[in-house]
């Protein structure tokens, strides 16, 4: 049987970020972070957010494997 990873809040995008809700509408905003908006509520998969993190953060590739590989050891 296949897991479909589950939606999560805005609440929990932003604990899982340590960020505030303005500092995530303002990335939604302006730097085209992955969400989606049914009604009044923010949902977004955290894989989304995982892989829009490793591509907007400023490091290059060689940077981010190096950083990878370091947490690997």
């Amino acid at each position: 049987m296949i897991l479909e990873e589950r939606w999560v809040s805005m609440e929990e995008i932003c604990q899982y970020l340590g960020a505030s809700r303005d500092t995530i509408k303002k990335l939604i905003r302006t730097k085209n972070m992955p969400a989606y908006k049914i009604d009044r509520l923010w949902k977004f998969k955290i894989s989304e957010i995982d892989n829009w993190m490793r591509i907007n953060n400023g490091l290059s590739k060689n940077e981010r494997e190096a950083n990878s590989n370091a947490k690997n050891d």
